[in-house]
């Protein structure tokens, strides 16, 4: 799975747990999940269960506490899929 699908994925699902739309113009892999896009950190937790979900990996604690920007959440992903 090419970084680009990845990248598209991940914010779909980060969008569902973002309440303010256009928050989400203009958003990269530097974009911060809690600060730039005001999810809360509760819903982090969501985003991480529905990333495992959607990609079929397993995200262990440690690797979801590195997660801050959309990025981190990406390369996580990649790392992941290729030691599936």
């Amino acid at each position: 799975m090419e970084t680009k699908e990845i990248f598209d994925k991940v914010v779909k699902i980060i969008s569902e747990f973002v309440k303010e739309p256009e928050r989400l113009e203009n958003v990269s892999m530097d974009t911060l999940i809690i600060q730039d896009l005001k999810v809360n950190s509760a819903r982090l937790v969501d985003i991480i269960i529905q990333s495992e979900d959607a990609f079929d990996i397993a995200i262990d604690d440690d690797d979801a506490d590195q997660i801050k920007t959309i990025g981190d959440a990406v390369r996580v992903v990649e790392r992941k899929l290729v030691a599936a």
